[in-house]
């Protein structure tokens, strides 16, 4: 439960839901919003303050600190940041560290985590059948990002957060990219959709094989997308993937 509390903190504050400098709700608030003790979310809070993401005022409460530390400051990661991977290493990476994250979270995650993953799917839902790439792009980057959460896997969710950036940026060009003057913009944009259902479909049907191979479809045909010629009766034999009814 300790655990569990902390990462839903951290990533809180990773994702942005509390500014920099911002100050946290009282104790008592995120206990019942996250369903556990004033006690446990007490211990959470001190074991973000020790990693330098929180900080404690006396009389004033906890608040985020202004700068976030780097939480993997390994050589190859100034490497990438100095020169940006091309699309299709992105995406070989990806079907190794998405695909296993989908298999634990089929295993591992909680009530809660579903019911997030299904928020989201819902904000997707709005986003495409409203044709904003905008919110699209920012809704799958929070749908892979709760994902890699639901996985319980400590050391997948630190390297995750040591890539985020980069990664998101990866998935918004992805979703801008597979837009711009494509006459299979929309039909594009429905089967990513689809493929997002199916993985939250598998994950909450408890199904390790069916996630992984969910992600693995999901994320080849994400490369698809960009093969010159592609056309749309192509596309159509990509279309038969259940719709989940959320």
């Amino acid at each position: 439960m300790l655990d569990s509390t902390v990462r839903q903190l951290e990533e809180k504050v990773r994702e942005g839901s509390w500014a920099a400098s911002a100050r946290l709700p009282a104790e008592r608030a995120l206990a019942d919003s996250m369903g556990v003790s004033r006690s446990t979310v007490r211990e959470a809070i001190q074991r973000l303050v020790s990693k330098g993401m929180l900080e404690t005022k006396a009389g004033s409460g906890v608040y985020v600190v202004q700068k976030q530390p780097v939480r993997l400051s390994a050589p190859w990661l100034q490497l990438v940041t100095e020169s940006a991977p091309l699309r299709a290493e992105m995406l070989e990476f990806r079907l190794v560290f998405e695909c296993a994250a989908a298999r634990f979270a089929a295993q591992r995650s909680t009530e809660q985590e579903l019911d997030k993953l299904q928020t989201i799917l819902l904000k997707m839902q709005n986003a495409v059948a409203a044709h904003d790439v905008d919110a699209e792009a920012v809704v799958d980057g929070e749908f892979h990002t709760a994902l890699t959460a639901a996985s319980h896997n400590r050391m997948l969710d630190q390297f995750y957060a040591s890539t985020i950036t980069l990664l998101r940026e990866h998935i918004a060009a992805n979703t801008f990219d597979a837009t711009v003057n494509n006459a299979n913009a929309v039909i594009q944009s429905a089967m990513r959709l689809r493929q997002h259902e199916s993985i939250y479909m598998a994950i909450r049907e408890r199904n390790p094989d069916a996630a992984q191979q969910a992600m693995f479809t999901h994320i080849a045909f994400v490369g698809k997308q960009f093969e010159p010629g592609i056309s749309t009766i192509e596309l159509s034999a990509e279309r038969g993937l259940p719709s989940a009814n959320l």
